[in-house]
C-alpha cells in the first residue's frame, strides 16, 4: 500500500454526494482498514538492526462522547517481523499493537469530517527465534514489553447510510532492549508511521 491508495480512496469519497452526511450520526463507528508499517529502524546495538515493513489489517472501534470528542481503540492480531543484522536475516519475532487514542473530530465542513488524536501503545512481543548460529554466538533475547506515545491524523468521508471511507496516519513509540546472554547491548525503536485506508459503519 502507498500513497496512491490515499488518493484514489480520498477521490472515491470525494464523488459521494455531500447531502449524505446527515445519515451518518451515532455514538458508536467501527472500522476495518489496511494498515501499512513504515519502521524507523532506530538501533543502538553494534548489530545493524532492521526489521521489515508489511501491510496488515487492523480494526478499530470509536465511542462518541459528544460530536467532536471521541475515543478510539485500535486492534490487531500479532504481527510478525523478521529481524535483520547487517541486511542479513537472523531471526523472527511477533508483536501485538493495541492502541488507545483520544480524538477531536472537526465538525461543519461539508462532506469531509477530519480529527486529529493522541495517546498510548502498548505492545507485547511474543514468539521471539534467532537463527541456531546467532543463538549459539549471541545467545540474544528482547524485552517482551513497551509503551508509548501515539498521534494521529485522518479524515472520515460519509458516503451514506452510516458508512464511511477512513484515511488515517499515525506515529507511533514502540521499541525494546536487545540482551545479549542476559546483558543489555541497546535498544531497538520500530517507532513507525502508520498509513491506513479503510471503511466504517457509524451507529
Amino acid at each position: 500500500m502507498n500513497n496512491k491508495c490515499w488518493l484514489i480512496a480520498l477521490a472515491a469519497a470525494a464523488a459521494f454526494p455531500v447531502a449524505v452526511q446527515a445519515q451518518d450520526t451515532g455514538n458508536f463507528l467501527v472500522r476495518a482498514r489496511a494498515t501499512n508499517l513504515d519502521s524507523a529502524n532506530k538501533d543502538s546495538t553494534p548489530l545493524g538492526l532492521t526489521i521489515n515493513d508489511k501491510t496488515f489489517l487492523e480494526v478499530d472501534f470509536s465511542y462518541f462522547f459528544s460530536p467532536n470528542f471521541a475515543a478510539e481503540l485500535v486492534l490487531t492480531y500479532p504481527q510478525k517481523q523478521r529481524v535483520y543484522s547487517n541486511g542479513g536475516e537472523i531471526g523472527s519475532f511477533k508483536h501485538l499493537p493495541p492502541t488507545l487514542l483520544a480524538q477531536y473530530h472537526f465538525t461543519g465542513l461539508g462532506g469531509f469530517r477530519p480529527y486529529v488524536g493522541a495517546g498510548v501503545n502498548y505492545t507485547n512481543i511474543s514468539a521471539v527465534r534467532f537463527t541456531p548460529g546467532v543463538a549459539a554466538a549471541l545467545s540474544p533475547g528482547l524485552k517482551h514489553n513497551s509503551f508509548g506515545l501515539a498521534v494521529q491524523v485522518g479524515v472520515d468521508v460519509p458516503v451514506g447510510g452510516g458508512w464511511l471511507i477512513n484515511l488515517d496516519a499515525k506515529k507511533v513509540q514502540i521499541g525494546t532492549t536487545v540482551y545479549s546472554f542476559g546483558n543489555s547491548v541497546g535498544k531497538f525503536k520500530v517507532d513507525p508511521v502508520l498509513l491506513s485506508v479503510g471503511v466504517g459503519k457509524r451507529f
